[in-house]
């Protein structure tokens, strides 16, 4: 193994730490990376003209050292009329002696120039082998072509088991680091789907990954909205089929509620959260699942929303440590049960973030299964933070000064130098070609 010295000795070591069973993370390098080991260069400062090619060397490297990281990969693609299966497993400290097998092909002949759109779809809670056999068929039928297909089997069966326990997350965060670093999938196309157990599964993993996604489709579900913050679908496209005679655990009740909340958000911020959704007339649970996927592929990821909303929670005792363009170093509150909103709006070269302590108020119950449909979210402001919010020149003018409101209090006021340990930490961070931020500021209120 050739020695690797300075930033890419860094890079490296984030590479070995793929290995671990949560991935790559803030506990990895937290008291590991000195100055020393990342190198002397890793500190230096960037002409804002050098920005894209040292963009394209910290992604070539993380490629390399994704590719030589000690994980299970995923395979060369086949058209998925002749794909075959393979096999992962889940991190045994999380969930012992557990395999997740998937089929991973493509539709259509030719590639597109930017990439593979990625359409990843999670089956229902029937028997796994049948439901993973139907998702198969289906898949192979629905119009998103050309694409490449993700189309796993639950690991396990019985009991409360669900697709976005966190040994499945794991997985779902090895799938995208892998996948983007392939650069043989298009990073502003991923889409994320299911029908009924893999609709409740989908609306919630939609919401906990919304900034890699460019839409999600759960179908024959309706999550109750505490599981899935409807908040952090801003700038992605979701639609939600349910039918209207879908009673079984108030997936009706619970749709139209969801387009209720969807509306609204709509109109305190006019030009997001484009959404479709629908109750089907005259169906139960089992609906025409064909119109999803058309919808689904007409939109494209903003990878650099100037405006977004995130309400960080934990999910099955597992949180995220960024979204979009922002990174948590410490939390106003870090218990398990609570969660914190951040409201980021970008004017100019002036940065906003407001940062409040959500609580929720259960206005209504439906009769029969007692389960949570009317919510009200009251949003106040808390202070003890602090965050990393990364730049670029599409975010502001980094030739100019800027300025970072935090809660209303100017927080930081000057030039943002490029550096490349922004474009190290932002790659570690967030394993995202379209996300190499090369300025940041860390800010405490």
């Amino acid at each position: 193994m050739k020695k690797r010295t300075g930033a890419w000795a860094w890079l490296w070591l984030v590479a070995v730490a793929l290995n671990a069973q949560t991935g790559p993370g803030p506990d990895f390098w937290k008291g590991r990376l000195t100055e020393k080991e990342t190198g002397r260069n890793a500190d230096r400062k960037l002409r804002r003209t050098d920005v894209d090619a040292w963009r394209r060397r910290v992604w070539q490297a993380w490629r390399q050292a994704v590719s030589e990281a000690p994980e299970e990969k995923l395979p060369a693609a086949e058209p998925l009329d002749s794909a075959r299966p393979y096999l992962w497993h889940l991190p045994a400290g999380m969930e012992p002696s557990a395999e997740m097998p998937f089929y991973w092909g493509t539709k259509g002949s030719d590639r597109p120039a930017e990439g593979w759109p990625l359409f990843l779809y999670i089956h229902g809670s029937g028997p796994k082998a049948h439901e993973w056999a139907a998702g198969l068929s289906l898949c192979r039928m629905f119009d998103d072509a050309p694409s490449m297909c993700f189309i796993p089997q639950i690991p396990n069966e019985g009991g409360y088991y669900r697709w976005w326990q966190r040994a499945k997350q794991t997985v779902w965060e090895r799938l995208l680091r892998q996948a983007l670093a392939s650069d043989t999938v298009c990073p502003d196309r991923i889409y994320l789907f299911g029908i009924s157990e893999g609709g409740y599964g989908s609306q919630r993993l939609a919401s906990f990954y919304a900034d890699y996604l460019a839409g999600a489709g759960p179908m024959a579900g309706g999550e109750p909205m505490r599981n899935a913050p409807p908040e952090n679908c801003a700038n992605i496209a979701f639609s939600l089929l349910t039918g209207a005679d879908d009673y079984m655990f108030a997936r009706n009740q619970l749709t139209r509620r969801i387009g209720e909340v969807f509306d609204s958000l709509q109109r305190q911020m006019p030009g997001f959260y484009r959404h479709r959704i629908e109750l089907i007339p005259g169906r139960g649970h089992g609906i025409d699942y064909r119109p999803t996927t058309p919808w689904l592929k007409q939109h494209v990821r903003s990878p650099w929303p100037k405006r977004f909303v995130w309400e960080d929670y934990a999910m099955d005792g597992r949180r995220r440590q960024g979204f979009y363009n922002l990174v948590v170093n410490s939390r106003p509150d870090s218990s398990e049960e609570a969660r914190t909103r951040y409201d980021m709006r970008i004017e100019g070269n002036d940065v906003h973030l407001t940062v409040s302590r959500v609580d929720y108020e259960v206005t209504s119950r439906d009769s029969v299964w007692g389960i949570e449909i009317g919510l009200l979210k009251h949003n106040t402001p808390v202070a003890g933070g602090c965050v990393t919010v990364y730049l670029s020149d599409e975010l502001v003018d980094l030739g100019r000064p800027v300025r970072l409101f935090i809660n209303g209090r100017r927080v930081f006021s000057g030039k943002v130098r490029p550096r490349l340990k922004h474009l190290l930490n932002s790659c570690a961070t967030f394993y995202d070609p379209r996300r190499l931020y090369p300025a940041a500021i860390v800010a405490e209120w």
